[in-house]
């Protein structure tokens, strides 16, 4: 692992942990079991979906004696809620909700979430909480690139900033230049964005001859997208800070759902006594233990306006024992989703394994797209990928060569791979879109 030169990176002292997260295992299932059985009792009284789902699948909120009996209900799908698009999952009046967001709605309605007060204050303390254990602190500035407006991310990392005790810098995505600016003359310790976006910004500050590692950022915090270990090792370099990984989604909460401690980098620990995740197979949807991978299913257990009961999020990992919070669980690092999964001539393969390959390979940026296409009867797939700047034009052909080969190896598919010049692919201000997908149909 990078050696970071900073100072942070230290655990909180215990005093300055939230009770829940000093429980023991006991008191913790204990106290999920009494928030799950108020739950589904909430949405079966107060969500007409769920009072039929459940009742179509012959159980009720009464049939809930342990944690084990949550498979016994129904799941819940981006398809629920785009079903009772706009407010058909919202649980309490129209005047207890204090805010709503929604997703882009770009494949179809967006998916509509609403928040009570508590569930706003709840939320700001569950991300103030993420970023005490990425190693934030009371008194710090953070600089918050998530995007603002009907996005959570913005907006749930705003007030759990301020929650903490430290001073927000709203300044959202895009007019990258002025970022590094903002950077420079703000002089912050932590920031919040995309890891995707903060490639972006390395560029920016390479653009202006200006040495990344220089500035007073000790901590990043990067969620909204799957990234690698090797894209950790390449920001953690080139900035000298810390690298770690939030992770949340809009239908659960909003980021702050798990967060990895910044004192082992070794997974996200799921802050469960607000969330009761499952991992089940993505295919049939059986339960699995705990260490095998599976897709990441989540049942709130303290949201009021939209409570949501085994969503299916289509990320892809497993449940492991927790270490730096020894009663929660951790959650492997998201690799993939079931729902952008490229299956090649018959091969499963994840945007993130190319880049693991892409990474890896001397003279080749960290930006890539991967395109596919039809040739013939056949699926193709070209991996466009930017050269570095200090790369010649004769490394350009053995690198392609070496990536062609490393994914064959690895992964087990032929693919296509073209060098483009720095700086030519598309940059990201929030979410990449990895894959294009140009195929016939």
């Amino acid at each position: 692992m990078t050696t970071i030169q900073r100072r942070l990176g230290d655990a909180p002292p215990t005093d300055m942990l939230d009770p829940a997260e000093r429980m023991s295992v006991d008191e913790l299932r204990a106290l999920q079991l009494e928030r799950l059985r108020w739950t589904l009792r909430h949405a079966y009284e107060h969500v007409a979906h769920y009072r039929r789902a459940f009742d179509a699948h012959g159980v009720h909120p009464d049939d809930c004696r342990e944690l084990a009996d949550i498979a016994r209900f129904p799941t819940t799908s981006k398809a629920d809620l785009r079903e009772n698009y706009p407010f058909g999952l919202f649980a309490v009046p129209q005047d207890q909700v204090r805010r709503i967001h929604a997703s882009s709605g770009t494949t179809g309605k967006p998916t509509v979430v609403g928040y009570t007060e508590g569930d706003i204050d709840r939320w700001a303390g569950l991300v103030a909480r993420s970023i005490r254990a990425a190693g934030g602190r009371p008194g710090h500035k953070v600089h918050n690139a998530y995007g603002y407006g009907l996005f959570t991310g913005g907006l749930g990392a705003h007030y759990g900033i301020e929650k903490l005790g430290a001073t927000a810098i709203p300044v959202s995505g895009g007019m990258t230049p002025r970022q590094i600016q903002l950077i420079q003359d703000f002089a912050p310790e932590v920031i919040m964005l995309t890891p995707s976006y903060m490639l972006t910004l390395l560029d920016e500050f390479a653009r202006q001859g200006i040495d990344p590692a220089s500035t007073s950022l000790q901590v990043g915090i990067f969620g909204a997208e799957p990234w690698t270990e090797q894209m950790r090792s390449e920001i953690e370099e080139r900035m000298d800070m810390h690298a770690v990984d939030i992770y949340g989604l809009s239908e659960v909460m909003g980021p702050g759902v798990s967060q990895e401690c910044v004192e082992t980098k070794d997974g996200l620990h799921i802050w469960e006594d607000h969330f009761l995740p499952e991992v089940v197979d993505p295919l049939d949807g059986v339960p699995l233990r705990d260490g095998e991978e599976g897709e990441l299913l989540f049942t709130s257990l303290t949201k009021e306006a939209l409570p949501i009961i085994r969503y299916r999020t289509r990320d892809l990992t497993r449940l492991l024992p927790g270490t730096a919070r020894p009663s929660m669980r951790r959650m492997q690092k998201i690799t993939g989703r079931s729902d952008d999964m490229i299956i090649l001539r018959g091969v499963n393969l994840f945007p993130t394994q190319i880049e693991e390959i892409v990474l890896r390979t001397p003279g080749l940026a960290p930006h890539f797209q991967l395109e596919l296409t039809t040739q013939g009867r056949m699926d193709a797939l070209t991996v466009r990928v930017e050269a570095r700047p200090d790369t010649t034009p004769e490394r350009r052909g053995p690198a392609s060569a070496e990536l062609v080969t490393a994914v064959k190896d690895r992964i087990g598919v032929t693919v296509a791979c073209e060098i483009v010049d720095p700086d030519s692919l598309e940059r990201s201000v929030g979410k990449l879109q990895r894959v294009l997908d140009r195929r016939d149909r």
